[in-house]
């Protein structure tokens, strides 16, 4: 098996909740920005099932019309942008840092994959930091299919010109970690607060806490 890891970025390596001022002011309430992810994520799974195809910055700004609708407020272009600048902008997780480190230090290549368009995943990363760790970003947006469509992960394959089960994949979110398996992958779940696998589904080959946790599993059974 070869020594790679491909990651998901938002919430399994940046704190998504760096946006709970933003919400705040926008909305009165941090909570909603919650609500908006939930609903964001639930617009990019039923547009991967039924189509077309939209980029996941669309389904964002999307996500957050209706929640102005449903809060009864006026949505302006200020508060699109600030949302825009605050997801380029979010910071790593503690642990990412330290965990990212340790597999570097083991020797494993590291890559991203994420629904969010390329250009604005890599400015992502470079605010956080970690840019440097991987050797290339990926996006689903090239598949045209977001995560957790088959097509997405073809992405990663097609870039390393490898098989599936040559390659781990590290994530948040049970249903990525879902997608992932059926695709092929070895998996790795970060099982950050508020976030649980599917229990019809199969388990992951690893798991932890956090990305420190999840690094030593991932170096002991490669």
């Amino acid at each position: 098996m070869q020594r790679i890891v491909v990651f998901d970025v938002v919430e399994s390596l940046l704190d998504l909740e760096a946006l709970d001022p933003l919400f705040e002011q926008m909305f009165g309430d941090a909570r909603w920005r919650e609500v908006w992810f939930q609903r964001l994520l639930k617009s990019a799974l039923t547009q991967t099932i039924t189509g077309p195809y939209r980029p996941f910055g669309t389904l964002a700004q999307a996500a957050l019309e209706m929640l102005a609708t449903q809060r009864g407020l006026a949505l302006t272009a200020e508060h699109v942008n600030s949302l825009k600048a605050g997801l380029e902008r979010l910071p790593p997780h503690p642990d990412v840092p330290a965990g990212l480190k340790a597999l570097q230090d083991a020797g494993f290549r590291m890559f991203t994959l994420s629904n969010t368009p390329k250009e604005a995943s890599v400015r992502q990363l470079e605010h956080a930091g970690i840019r440097p760790f991987f050797e290339e970003v990926l996006s689903a947006d090239d598949a045209q299919r977001l995560k957790p469509g088959r097509e997405a992960y073809q992405v990663a394959l097609s870039a390393l010109k490898l098989n599936a089960r040559d390659l781990w994949f590290a994530a948040a979110h049970g249903w990525d970690i879902e997608g992932a398996q059926r695709a092929g992958f070895r998996t790795a779940f970060i099982s950050r607060a508020g976030h649980l696998l599917n229990p019809l589904a199969p388990q992951p080959d690893a798991s932890g806490p956090d990305l420190l946790a999840v690094a030593a599993a991932i170096i002991d059974r490669t």
